[in-house]
């Protein structure tokens, strides 16, 4: 099945223009998703450094890189809060889903302007919870597990707008916006979105913030009960929507 996530990245990071030969900086990368998505597109005469403040999925990602023989794609442990300007200076900057985890993003935007060079590109992608899910006809089934993850992701500090505030972040750290584009993830009997994979990968943040409990999660039998709920209804949902923009820095 098509990684409808994955397609979703790589066409932005392809319009917004990353592309060979560029060195670019891959904020938040965890186990390196999207890392190895701008190596793909930079190719073996670009650079890719992917950063996280986790060093677990970094090692994941750089076993990766060795066994597939890239010698352009690196990984560092670090936050945005570190002096990263050291690792470049870069042409692009890019991440998924980073900025609606800081507590600044204005501030840890400047901050990435740093690393890049005078017309550099920031490429970002962020996900929004504003009016999410719409369901038709109602999904009670579906609507409760998209609370769960947001309520999750809302108490361990996110901001569940930043679709909607990513432009005027960029501005007020001084980028120009080139464009800003969404998406929602459309559900259907005959197309699906992986639901129960991520829902069990956040089993342990929804367990420890109180969310829900294991019993609730039923976790088990949920890929079957979604898609039963969705046959049955013969529904349409509109899951999540995701934003996509793309700005230069001045000079």
């Amino acid at each position: 099945m098509k990684n409808l996530a994955e397609e979703w990245t790589r066409r932005l990071l392809v319009d917004a223009g990353v592309r060979e030969g560029m060195r670019v900086l891959d904020i938040g990368c965890g186990a390196g998703n999207v890392t190895f998505l701008a190596a793909e597109l930079v190719g073996a005469q670009g650079r890719v450094v992917g950063i996280d403040r986790d060093a677990a999925p970094l090692e994941v990602g750089q076993q990766r890189a060795r066994d597939l023989g890239l010698t352009h794609v690196h990984f560092v442990c670090a936050d945005l809060a570190s002096p990263l300007g050291e690792h470049g200076p870069f042409d692009a900057v890019i991440g998924r889903r980073v900025l609606m985890y800081q507590p600044d993003a204005v501030a840890s935007l400047t901050r990435l302007a740093d690393a890049l060079l005078p017309g550099g590109l920031i490429v970002l992608q962020e996900h929004d919870s504003t009016g999410m899910p719409i369901c038709l006809p109602e999904l009670p089934l579906h609507r409760r597990v998209s609370g769960w993850m947001w309520e999750t992701v809302a108490r361990e500090g996110a901001d569940l707008r930043m679709g909607l505030h990513l432009a005027p972040a960029l501005v007020k750290a001084g980028f120009k916006v080139e464009r800003v584009r969404a998406e929602s993830t459309v559900l259907t009997p005959e197309q699906s979105h992986p639901i129960g994979h991520i829902l069990r990968a956040m089993r342990g943040r929804i367990v420890e913030k109180g969310v829900a409990t294991e019993e609730e999660l039923a976790l088990d039998t949920l890929d079957e009960r979604l898609a039963e709920e969705m046959r049955a209804a013969n529904g349409t949902c509109l899951w999540e929507m995701v934003f996509g923009a793309w700005a230069r820095k001045a000079g």
